[in-house]
């Protein structure tokens, strides 16, 4: 496993942080499926099925991510890149016009999209997985951690953490 640490200002988009591109680009094959269930505002829109549930940003589909997700058939690399805590789950439903439910701020919610992740996500394939710890989709739904990316945002801001997995 290779662990690596970056510094870089923090961003609301996280792709947009230079170290945390770079990471990604270097998974990035057009030729293959790459999903997004939270796109935001991503510069890799044009190369991967991208959803997001505020309609305000561009993507293919504006659905629930579970949801999106139960949709998809397969996928090479996935980019998870969700809301980190429920605050921010509260935040990203309120300013899409959905109503926050207990459903989607309980830990059953985050291991009901691990589970459509580990479905959908071939043999060999990928998932950058982003947050506040290196988690991950983890062990118990198939993957093994083959890269970590710490970048360090300085001050009180917190760490995001990427965590790269393999889906053995």
């Amino acid at each position: 496993m290779k662990i690596q640490r970056a510094w870089a200002m923090p961003s609301e988009n996280t792709f947009s942080i230079k170290p945390i591109k770079e990471l990604i680009k270097k998974y990035i094959d057009p030729r293959k499926i790459i999903v997004d269930p939270f796109s935001r505002n991503s510069p890799f829109r044009s190369v991967s099925i991208t959803n997001d549930i505020n309609e305000a940003f561009e993507a293919d589909y504006h659905m629930d991510a579970l949801d999106f997700l139960k949709e998809m058939k397969e996928a090479d690399l996935i980019l998870f890149d969700p809301p980190y805590s429920p605050r921010q789950v509260s935040e990203c439903y309120k300013n899409a016009g959905v109503s926050v439910n207990m459903q989607t701020t309980q830990a059953s919610f985050w291991t009901n999209i691990k589970k459509e992740i580990s479905r959908i996500t071939v043999p060999g394939g990928i998932c950058i997985t982003f947050g506040w710890n290196s988690g991950g989709v983890g062990k118990k739904y198939g993957f093994k951690i083959i890269e970590i990316l710490l970048v360090a945002h300085g001050g009180w801001h917190n760490d995001t953490i990427c965590t790269v997995e393999e889906k053995i």
